[in-house]
């Protein structure tokens, strides 16, 4: 529901304001007015105004394909009709008309927002990125550009900081002694079940010292007896590694939700 709202706020915000403020002759290669019936605008001008997606789709489809459309009729058809797309969630065909009202006239700030909106939402970080940095390179002040570039910076620098110790344990490898260790190491899920241990464990403590020190210092004394007991159990009949860094991950994570 939150997706569609996006897409009408998207299509209407920015149809509106082209068919307003884009002349007829602003691309224009006559000056002539366009007589033919068949390149008239405005039918596709009411279908925006209107809100209908299917409606846009096909009076502003049939304009956008009549090589004696305007070019600046054929741009707002084009926008309007992607904002239709985008709300029925045809995403690829909403940015193909995005990518061919650019080509029309590359200058368009709010639709190299709206792209990048969409390309985010495909989970195509770069391209995203690159289209919020457009825009603002067109309108340094565009506010949503700017949010967006920023917000999207700071997620993909959290996603580099994750990648860098992905399959890595809370430990240093290089210097591991225990047999247990080495196992860990050697595990990509048991290092990533070690490094999601030790940060839950590192936060229920400071949490809990923060209210009491005894009750800090009883989560220490539990975390020491759980890595006491898997480096004296590790390699006995019985004993499994994963199920055991499991459930202690799962009771820091409960005491967390506390």
């Amino acid at each position: 529901m939150r997706d569609c709202f996006s897409a009408l706020i998207r299509s209407v915000a920015v149809a509106s304001v082209l068919w307003a403020t884009l002349p007829h002759h602003a691309f224009a290669t006559s000056t002539e007015p366009a007589t033919d019936p068949q390149v008239d605008p405005a039918p596709c001008v009411a279908a925006a105004a209107a809100n209908d997606a299917n409606r846009i789709i096909a009076i502003c489809g049939a304009l956008v394909d009549n090589d004696k459309t305007l070019r600046a009729d054929r741009i707002k058809a084009l926008i309007a009709r992607a904002g239709a797309y985008d709300r029925k969630d045809l995403i690829d065909r909403a940015i193909g008309d995005y990518d061919t009202a650019l080509r029309l006239d590359p200058t368009l700030a709010d639709i190299f927002n709206i792209r990048g909106e969409l390309w985010r939402k495909k989970g195509d970080r770069p391209r995203a990125l690159a289209d919020f940095a457009a825009a603002i390179k067109l309108n340094p002040d565009h506010p949503a550009a700017k949010g967006n570039y920023k917000s999207l910076a700071q997620e993909l620098e959290r996603i580099g900081a994750l990648m860098a110790v992905n399959n890595k344990p809370s430990f240093n490898c290089a210097t591991a002694r225990r047999a247990v260790e080495k196992a860990i190491c050697a595990n990509p899920e048991l290092a990533n079940l070690d490094r999601e241990i030790n940060a839950v464990h590192t936060k229920v403590v400071r949490e809990a010292a923060s209210d009491s020190a005894r009750a800090g210092r009883a989560l220490q004394r539990e975390q020491d007896a759980f890595l006491a007991a898997r480096n004296a159990s590790f390699g006995r009949p019985g004993y499994d590694l994963h199920n055991a860094m499991k459930a202690r991950l799962d009771h820091l994570l409960a005491i967390e939700s506390n």
